[in-house]
C-alpha cells in the first residue's frame, strides 16, 4: 500500500499560528506593493484605482489564514482574485503572484486526497495558461496594429511574451513540484516514526518474552534441584528411620547420604543464584558444574538413595556443548527422581548413554508399578523443554510390563570437514 494511502497530514495549533502570521505579513507586503505599483504607473493609462488594489491585497492575504485547513478552496479563491486583478489592470501583481504560488504549494503539500489535489492544481494551472495565451494573443495583435505591422515570430513583443510564458511554466511547475516533495517528505517522516514505534513495541515484547523465558528457565532449574535433592533426602531419611534400631550403621550411612544430598542441593542453589546475578552473554559454550560425564555419578547416587541403578555407556564419546550436557543430565536426574517417587519399593533403573555417529541418545528405564494414564506434570514439561532446547527428540512412555521409559536423542556436532546439517526448528521439533 502506498504511503499516501495511509498517511494523513494533521494541522497543529503551531501551524495555525504560522498561517495567521503569514497572512499578516502578506497583507503588509501586498499593501506596500499596491502603493508602489500605483505610483509607478504599472498599467499606464489603463490602470485601475488604488482602492481596488487594496481590496486585492486583502483578497489574496485573508484566505492564507486557513490555507492548510481548506487548501483547495483557498487556491481557487486566490486564483480568481489574481485573474480579476490582471484582467482589470489593478496595480498589484507581485504579492498576488507570491500568494498564488503559496496556495498551489499548499494544495500539493497538505491535501490528503491526492487525486483531488492533482485535479485542483491541474485545473488552476490549465485555466491560467489558457487565459495567459488568450491575453498574449490579444496584446500581440494590439501591438501589431499600433505599429501598423504584422506580429512576426521574431518581433520584440513576441519574444517578451515567450519569455513571460517560460517564467510562468517555471512558476507553476515549481509550485507543483515543491508541494509534492513536501507531502512525500512528510509521509516518509510519518513512516519512519511509525517504524520507530513498531520497533519500540517489538523491543518491549522481546524484553517481556526474555523475562518470561528466564522465569521458565528458573522455574525448571528450581524444580529439578528441589525435586531431586528433596526426594533423595526424603527417601534416605525415611529408610534411616526404619532401620535405625536394628542397624545403626546402615542408618548412619543413609543419614550421611542425606547430608551429602543437602550439600549438593546447596551447591546447586548457589550456582543458580550466581547465574541469576551474573547471567553473562548467554553463550552455549559457557562452562557448567554438571554435564554428561556426571550422569554415571548420578546413577550411583540414585543407587545409594534406594533405587538400584545400572549405568551403561556405549560408543565413543564426542564433545558436546555444555548446554546439551546440562540438559541431558537434568533429564536423567528427573527420570530417576520420578522413578524413586512412583515406581515402588522394589523398582530398579537402567541408564544407558549411546554415542551414535551423528547423535547422542540417553535412555532411562525403570521397573515398578504399571502406569495406566500418563498425567503430564512440571517434570515431564521440563524434560520436553530441555530436549527441545537442545534440538533433540524425547519419548516419554509407560512400559506394558510396568515402569517407565525416557529416551532422548540429541544431534552431535559434525566432525571437521563433514557437511553440517541444520538443526530442526522449534516448530519442527514440536511436531515430532
Amino acid at each position: 500500500m502506498p504511503e499516501s494511502a495511509v498517511f494523513t497530514r494533521t494541522l497543529t495549533d503551531r501551524d495555525r499560528r504560522q498561517d495567521l502570521l503569514l497572512a499578516v505579513v502578506m497583507l503588509v507586503g501586498a499593501v506596500i506593493s499596491a502603493a508602489l505599483s500605483s505610483i509607478s504607473g504599472l498599467y499606464h493609462d489603463e490602470q485601475a484605482p488604488l482602492s481596488w488594489a487594496l481590496l486585492v491585497a486583502v483578497g489574496v492575504s485573508a484566505p492564507l489564514i486557513v490555507r492548510r485547513r481548506y487548501p483547495a478552496l483557498v487556491a481557487v479563491v486566490i486564483a480568481l482574485v489574481m485573474f480579476t486583478s490582471v484582467t482589470l489592470r489593478i496595480p498589484e501583481v507581485y504579492a498576488t503572484n507570491i500568494a498564488m504560488f503559496i496556495a498551489l504549494y499548499t494544495v500539493g503539500a497538505w491535501m490528503n486526497d491526492r487525486r483531488r489535489a492533482f485535479f485542483v492544481r491541474a485545473g488552476i494551472i490549465l485555466g491560467m495558461f489558457v487565459w495567459l495565451i488568450i491575453v498574449m494573443y490579444r496584446d500581440a495583435i494590439d501591438e501589431a496594429d499600433k505599429a501598423d505591422v504584422a506580429a512576426g515570430v521574431f518581433s520584440p513583443f513576441v519574444a517578451f511574451m515567450m519569455l513571460n510564458l517560460l517564467i510562468n511554466v517555471l512558476y507553476f511547475g515549481g509550485a507543483y513540484y515543491f508541494g509534492e516533495r513536501s507531502f512525500h517528505a512528510a509521509a516518509q517522516r510519518f513512516a519512519l516514526e511509525e517504524r520507530t514505534r513498531e520497533l519500540e513495541a517489538e523491543r518491549e515484547i522481546t524484553a517481556a518474552q526474555a523475562v518470561a523465558l528466564d522465569r521458565v528457565r528458573i522455574a525448571r532449574e528450581l524444580h529439578d534441584v528441589v525435586a531431586h535433592h528433596v526426594s533423595v533426602m526424603g527417601v534416605q531419611a525415611g529408610a534411616a528411620r526404619l532401620v535405625i534400631d536394628r542397624d545403626p550403621d546402615e542408618a548412619k550411612r543413609m543419614l550421611s547420604g542425606v547430608e551429602d544430598a543437602s550439600r549438593e542441593a546447596i551447591g546447586d542453589f548457589r550456582q543458580l543464584l550466581e547465574t541469576l546475578r551474573d547471567p553473562g552473554d548467554g553463550r552455549d559454550d559457557e562452562p557448567s558444574a554438571i554435564g554428561i560425564a556426571d550422569i554415571e555419578r548420578l546413577a550411583k547416587a540414585s543407587t545409594d538413595a534406594g533405587l538400584p541403578t545400572a549405568y551403561t555407556e556405549i560408543g565413543d564419546a564426542v564433545p558436546v556443548p555444555s548446554t546439551v550436557g546440562v540438559n541431558l543430565y537434568r533429564i536423567a536426574q528427573e527420570a530417576l527422581t520420578n522413578a524413586r517417587r512412583h515406581a515402588g519399593a522394589d523398582a530398579t533403573a537402567d541408564v544407558r548413554l549411546r554415542w551414535n555417529p551423528d547423535a547422542v541418545e540417553l535412555e532411562v528405564v525403570n521397573t515398578g508399578r504399571t502406569v495406566g494414564v500418563l498425567r503430564p506434570g512440571l517434570g515431564q514439561l521440563g524434560m520436553r523443554e530441555r530436549a527441545l532446547a537442545s534440538a533433540g527428540e524425547i519419548e516419554l512412555q509407560p512400559r506394558p510390563q510396568g515402569g517407565f521409559r525416557v529416551r532422548v536423542t540429541v544431534p552431535t556436532p559434525a566432525p571437521t570437514g563433514a557437511p553440517i546439517q541444520a538443526a530442526p526448528t522449534i516448530a519442527e521439533a514440536a511436531t515430532r
